[in-house]
């Protein structure tokens, strides 16, 4: 399985290609992009293992990460998605879709994440039986968590992941 294209107003979500490994690794080895994210920029390396994750998702789970395209001018300019990455929080997150979406810095501030997550959401309700989704923050990730909270995202809790403070909200799949 790979991903279903998706479109928003202003978005295409499509699925990851290997021509996207430019763009994947310029993005995630970009000190803006990841310093709530990990706190450091990856490595090329790190960049090819997660575009290979993101295919992985979707052939083995039937969900996984979309890349977030202008829907004029076809330019990558992030992604969104789920995951199930089986991370070690304490304490333990219910075994549910993990959301997550990145932007260029170009793209900040327009809105796109959220429109971005709103449909990746849409497409989770109508298509998986999870009874919701999770996403985990950096506490000082206000952005992200605007983004969260718009999205329906609370049940909010504190965690630790990799020793470090972690904020973790669950969204329940909408009844009916």
């Amino acid at each position: 399985m790979t991903a279903p294209r998706l479109e928003t107003a202003r978005l295409v979500l499509r699925a990851h290609d290997l021509d996207d490994f430019d763009d994947c690794a310029a993005l995630w080895g970009d000190a803006a992009v990841t310093r709530f994210i990990g706190g450091r920029p990856s490595t090329p390396e790190e960049s090819w293992s997660r575009l290979l994750r993101y295919r992985g998702h979707w052939e083995l789970l039937g969900f996984g990460y979309w890349v977030l395209a202008d829907r004029v001018t076809g330019r990558f300019l992030g992604e969104a998605g789920l995951a199930r990455y089986r991370r070690a929080i304490d304490p333990p997150l219910p075994d549910w879709p993990e959301a997550g979406w990145v932007l260029r810095p170009d793209a900040w501030g327009r809105g796109l994440a959220s429109e971005a997550l709103a449909a990746v959401l849409a497409w989770a309700d109508g298509t998986l039986t999870a009874p919701g989704t999770v996403a985990i923050f950096d506490p000082a990730h206000a952005a992200s968590l605007r983004v969260a909270a718009k999205a329906g995202y609370g049940e909010w809790c504190s965690c630790s992941y990799r020793e470090q403070e972690t904020l973790a909200g669950l969204r329940r799949r909408p009844e009916g």
